[in-house]
């Protein structure tokens, strides 16, 4: 066998032209990975969390609260071993939030308002950056895939209504239409109707929760956060699995 002792010497860094090119397809690549988080998870999103994001009047107390944080921690979660484990990096997650905000937000400008007028309070996205945060520094801080499942999940899930509120606070106040009292979130889904949405699916606020004693944001909220926990570490093993190489031994 031939040995494969090569002097530190032979390898020099580029200089000059060649630097300037390396450099460039550098930044290519980065730009290509922005793109490639933002589409990749606005697509997860908008298949999993749906029309709980998509319309103010879907923002209810009980499954908005459980559904988004549950199914917004999976990318990031995925994300933060690949940036924590090669590089170091506690950026997972806010860099996920970060760009799937990017990516609705040019969504709801140009294809819900300007296509199809509606307005932009009815198709505001809601943010995770808050939760996002949490989780990376509390990664950051005890470097443990159990620590941070367990309190940065719950986090991540129980942040999520609080920082939201300031956002949508303001749809919930109490109008009168049609002899009956409707919030005004309601009031701007009666008013601007969707196609091939039957009313039964838009129903919201159905279900057993009303039993304990009518607070059902903190029921879905610590829910929310159990299962967080859950998914976090489902999905941290994803992506352990996707970005682990591996090679065949024989061909």
């Amino acid at each position: 066998m031939m040995s494969a002792n090569i002097s530190n010497r032979s390898f020099r860094p580029y200089t000059g032209e060649k630097a300037r090119i390396s450099r460039a397809y550098d930044y290519l690549i980065l730009v290509l990975a922005l793109f490639l988080f933002i589409g990749a998870f606005h697509l997860h999103f908008a298949l999993t969390v749906g029309d709980w994001d998509f319309w103010v009047d879907w923002k209810d107390r009980q499954y908005w609260p459980l559904v988004t944080p549950l199914m917004g921690i999976t990318f990031p979660a995925a994300v933060q071993y690949v940036m924590w484990n090669k590089f170091r990096l506690p950026m997972g997650a806010t860099l996920c939030v970060a760009a799937l905000l990017i990516g609705t937000w040019i969504t709801r400008v140009f294809a819900y308002h300007y296509w199809n007028f509606f307005p932009i309070n009815m198709v505001l996205p809601a943010t995770m950056l808050p939760g996002a945060l949490v989780l990376d520094f509390i990664l950051m801080l005890s470097n443990s895939l159990t620590i941070t499942a367990i309190f940065g999940g719950a986090a991540f899930a129980l942040l999520f209504y609080p920082s939201n509120w300031p956002i949508f606070g303001m749809f919930h106040v109490p109008v009168e239409q049609g002899n009956g009292q409707v919030t005004v979130a309601d009031l701007f889904g009666f008013q601007y109707i969707r196609t091939g949405m039957p009313e039964y699916l838009r129903i919201i606020e159905r279900g057993t929760l009303r039993t304990y004693g009518q607070y059902a944001t903190p029921l879905s909220a610590f829910a929310s956060a159990l299962l967080c926990s859950l998914m976090y570490t489902l999905w941290w093993y994803i992506g352990k699995w996707f970005s682990t190489v591996r090679y065949l031994n024989k061909i």
